[in-house]
């Protein structure tokens, strides 16, 4: 068969699929037929885990790369890919020198004629050539490639994919590259010693034990969990101490994830002179390779032939119906490495953790709906012999109207409002530093495990852009000062800093605007609500305004959420960080103050500001004087908080947090596959089997952990911000994370990329954010008891003014005399006879003086009682709990003390074994130079022997002359 005829065989599906593929949309969008999509799903291809391997069949593929090609088929020529292999010499005898160069122009001049059809082929269309673009990052490919292979990995390129206009360059580090790396990044390796881990035998353990043995059904069917008795001695790889470690199986002693990370490392540090290349990073970013990713180890489909780490994970973790199971974090830590394995072990910790405070928070739920009948306060609302007429809640529209209306919202309000809540918020402080403590003992215990007690974050590389910069500055400075090390100053970085400043501002200037507008959509719909001639609906203004707005603001919050999440990591780039490290805390500092603002600031305004902004009847205070600020409703602020937080909270975890991460990276695939043009739209394509780096290649890149650890510190926000207001947020959390912990898990084993495994000891800047909104929470909920509750209203009265010791009465203390004669012209009601009798006297809720006082309308000395004894709780509220939250602290050892005693212990044999080892040294070196005296003595003596028999022949043949001459 001739070559046309092969590219033009080649041709004829593309060209098919390609007709057919609206029609293919048009099925699976608009007729439901997800069964297309689910028949191209690369992980169920039961075959692709043959590309975990080069061509040989023995080399593991570590590392993949992939550039864009431009070729009419999924196909390729001989000729063409013998002309790249002829472009790829040319390029390497480049690098060499002119005159390797010249050597091999002269001998492959014979064959350019004869290739340059072929070299089209390759280009994409006969008779044209490269731009200059595509040029010059072929070239950069082949420098980065050639100093790759200087570095000592193995390349094997793949242009003859299923997927058209990919090329995949397959990567392996052989023995020698991976011991170098290991002694490079100082890995520690499991040696030969094997040492037992005996139990202590104290009562603690025993009921330790006892407890793990009721517990044994909840842990997951891995390896992990099975034997715990015995542990390797473990040391620094070096390749001086092989001795040292099991060496018996070289091609598993590292583990795919070791290898891809010992790849990754030289991926980065690898420099082109091309543009100033610096590493794979720069080059992804400038477009010269589009993607780079290890290889997850296989298939997760149940009928598999072969097991692997990821079909385990995806059984024993990322499975709805394990819910209930523990996470094997170990086997996470294996596959996914450190970083990702301390994230899923805080997140589990903290969802056991929520279990107590969710029963906790649901008995205080429980005790406010048992005792609502016994409220003395509620009682005296919704008696029906309460006559007290209000002021009108509005200017003009509204009329008075009964106390005895607001009974519903009173009765509500004290669900949220009661004792147990001051007795929950100290529970909850307790609760949070508690969860600091237990995490910082885990963390140590897993530190133990995972073999990172002795390590210490290494200074990273620079980043591509900083080294960009630098070298930009340089280049600008003279010739003289150009061999100094330049470094980015602060000065340099000036402007940036002023950008950030500006933008932060101006981002939370936004979210200000954006909840002082909904207060404003607050008092003009509720206007417009009494004016309404359905009873129905002006009798539900204050339930219906309330919830429109909480809408509106979760609404407005989960579209500021990504705005803000991108200006965040804009303003960071800005700033050009030098190391990885440092860029991830900044974006990280950024996009959590935006956040928290976005989420927060809303329900900050109900807590502390609503209600205290409003003035009085007759010198009431407006917005563009015509808007007259809103007021509480009788039962206070409370139920209006509560309804806020509750909003928000569900509705970020329900259509942020799982929705998106559900929808999104399915669509994404789906637009991926569209955009791939891939003949599987025919049911003979359909039948190909994809490689494993192929089927990989479909899966949603790995963008960090930031957008994990960030919901789950703005829930713990809304967990212990706010807890007296809202006991029952526990409980949500902890519905949430149970569903989040599957849904992350399953997210990471069958839709992302395999992320490189990264080495951590910690959760790194999280702690510190984790502390900081603990500490904040106890001084929130200090203020939401004293000022936003009338817990401190209703001990005043009861303590001060009661005149026998009880509630009764307290409503009427808390409320004002207005005379109605005294409203300012034009803003009485127009309806004076809506309760069917005329008014004088109204009441509204404030400490003040009544008309007929010598100081009418001035605030009374009740409030100041009130206000001092808010303020004392706060002090004393804040420095008992921050106490008590230090000895708490100060109780808990941060290290366990079986951990500590197995360091020691581990301390001890590494001694041990290092002192036999020299003393084997020592040994054989006595025995060799022993054997080697032997030696020398024996020849020694045959040397004298030897020399004394040819002196006395020389002794004789002198006397035989001697005799001879006589």
């Amino acid at each position: 068969m001739t070559e046309e005829a092969e590219v033009a065989e080649d041709l004829t599906p593309t060209s098919e699929s390609e007709q057919q593929a609206p029609h293919f949309l048009q099925d699976v969008i608009f007729h439901g037929k997800f069964k297309l999509l689910k028949a191209l799903t690369p992980q169920e291809n039961s075959h692709s885990q043959h590309g975990l391997f080069f061509q040989d069949g023995q080399r593991h593929v570590d590392y993949v790369l992939t550039y864009p090609v431009k070729k009419p088929s999924g196909g390729r020529s001989i000729r063409s890919s013998a002309h790249l292999l002829t472009k790829n010499a040319v390029a390497r005898s480049l690098r060499r020198g002119p005159k390797r160069l010249e050597e091999h122009l002269k001998n492959h001049q014979a064959q350019k004629p004869r290739d340059s059809q072929a070299a089209d082929v390759e280009l994409g269309l006969h008779g044209e050539t490269l731009s200059s673009q595509e040029d010059h990052k072929m070239f950069r490919r082949e420098e980065f490639e050639g100093k790759l292979s200087d570095m000592g990995l193995e390349l094997e390129k793949d242009e003859d994919a299923k997927i058209p206009g990919v090329c995949f360059v397959k990567i392996h580090a052989p023995w020698n590259v991976l011991c170098r790396e290991a002694e490079l990044m100082k890995l520690k390796m499991p040696t030969k010693k094997v040492y037992e881990v005996k139990q202590s035998g104290s009562v603690m353990e025993k009921i330790g034990s006892l407890v793990s043995k009721v517990l044994e059904p909840l842990h997951p069917q891995v390896e992990d969990y099975q034997s715990r008795n015995f542990k390797h001695l473990s040391h620094t790889f070096s390749r001086e101490k092989k001795h040292l470690f099991d060496l018996s199986d070289k091609d598993y002693f590292f583990d795919s994830r070791t290898r891809s990370s010992m790849v990754y490392e030289i991926l980065k540090r690898t420099k082109c002179k091309a543009k100033y290349s610096m590493g794979i990073t720069s080059l992804l970013g400038s477009g010269v390779y589009t993607a780079a990713y290890p290889l997850h180890d296989g298939d997760i489909i149940e009928d598999s032939a072969e097991s692997n780490d990821r079909k385990l994970l995806y059984e024993e973790w990322a499975n709805y119906s394990v819910f209930y199971k523990y996470q094997p974090i170990g086997l996470v830590r294996k596959y996914f490495g450190e970083k990702i394995g301390l994230y899923f072990a805080w997140l589990g910790l903290y969802t056991q953790m929520l279990i107590p405070a969710s029963l906790v928070g649901v008995i205080v739920f429980l005790y406010g709906c048992a005792s609502v009948d016994d409220n003395i306060p509620s009682m005296e609302i919704c008696h029906p012999k309460n006559n007290i007429t209000m002021c009108p809640l509005c200017d003009g529209v509204c009329s008075y109207w009964k106390l005895s209306t607001a009974c519903g919202t009173a009765r509500a309000s004290h669900l949220f409002d009661n004792p147990a809540t001051v007795f929950f918020s100290i529970f909850m402080a307790l609760w949070a530093a508690m969860f600091m403590e237990h995490w910082k003992r885990r963390q140590m215990r897993l530190n133990h495990e995972w073999d990172l007690t002795g390590f210490e974050d290494e200074e990273d590389h620079p980043r591509a852009e900083y080294e960009f910069r630098v070298m930009q500055k340089s280049l600008s400075k003279d010739k003289k000062s150009r061999h100094k090390r330049e470094k980015l100053t602060c000065q340099d970085r000036l402007p940036a800093y002023m950008t950030n400043i500006v933008m932060m501002l101006l981002m939370i200037g936004v979210t200000f605007a954006i909840v002082f507008g909904v207060i404003l959509f607050r008092i003009s719909t509720k206007a417009a609500l009494h004016l309404s001639s359905n009873p129905t609906t002006r009798n539900h203004v204050q339930l219906t305004v309330k919830t429109t707005a909480a809408i509106i603001n979760l609404v407005v919050i989960l579209i500021l959420d990504e705005v803000y999440g991108a200006v965040a990591r804009w303003l960071t780039v800005l700033e050009v960080p030098k190391t990885d490290k440092s860029f991830e805390e900044r974006l990280i500092f950024k996009t959590f103050i935006l956040k928290f603002f976005n989420a927060f600031t809303p329900i900050i305004y109900i807590a502390f500001f609503r209600g205290r902004l409003v003035g009085r009847p007759g010198s009431y205070l407006y917005v563009f004087e015509s808007y007259r600020m809103e007021e509480c409703a009788h039962g206070g602020c409370l139920m209006e908080l509560c309804i806020q937080l509750s909003i928000t909270m569900l509705g970020k975890q329900l259509i942020q947090n799982n929705l998106f991460e559900i929808g999104i990276p399915k669509l994404k695939k789906l637009i991926r596959y569209i955009r791939s043009k891939r003949g599987a739209f025919q049911e003979e394509e359909r039948q190909k089997k994809l490689q494993r780096y192929e089927a990989d290649h479909f899966l949603e890149p790995f963008a960090g952990l930031t957008p994990e650890y960030m919901e789950m510190i703005i829930q713990f926000g809304f967990v212990t911000l706010f807890v007296a207001s809202f006991p029952l947020a526990p409980l949500f959390a902890l519905l949430n994370n149970i569903i989040e912990i599957r849904l992350d898990a399953k997210k990471f084993v069958a839709e992302l990329r395999r992320p490189v495994a990264a080495r951590a000891k910690d959760i790194g800047i999280w702690y510190n954010i984790l502390r900081g909104v603990a500490k904040v929470a106890v001084i929130i909920n200090a203020f939401v008891i004293s000022f936003t509750s009338d817990f401190i209203p209703r001990m005043v009265y009861q303590y001060m003014y009661s005149p026998d010791g009880s509630m009764h009465g307290f409503v009427n203390h808390t409320l004002s005399y207005f005379n109605v004669s005294h409203f300012q012209e034009g803003k009485e009601t127009m309806d004076p006879m809506h309760l069917g009798y005329p008014v004088e006297i109204c009441r509204y809720k404030d400490y003040r003086e009544p008309p007929w006082s010598t100081t009418p309308y001035e605030i009374s000395k009740e409030f100041w009682a009130v206000l001092a004894v808010r303020l004392a709780f706060v002090i004393v509220f804040q420095n008992v709990v921050m106490l008590m939250s230090d000895v708490v602290d100060w109780l808990i050892p941060d290290i366990p003390k079986d951990i500590s005693l197995q360091i020691h212990k581990e301390k001890i044999l590494l001694v041990d074994l290092f002192m036999k080892e020299e003393q084997g040294k020592i040994h054989n070196n006595l025995e060799s130079k022993a054997s080697t005296e032997g030696k020398e003595n024996c020849s020694s003596r045959s040397n004298n022997n030897n020399n004394s028999s040819t002196t006395a022949h020389q002794r004789s043949g002198l006397h035989n002359n001697s005799t001879k001459s006589l």
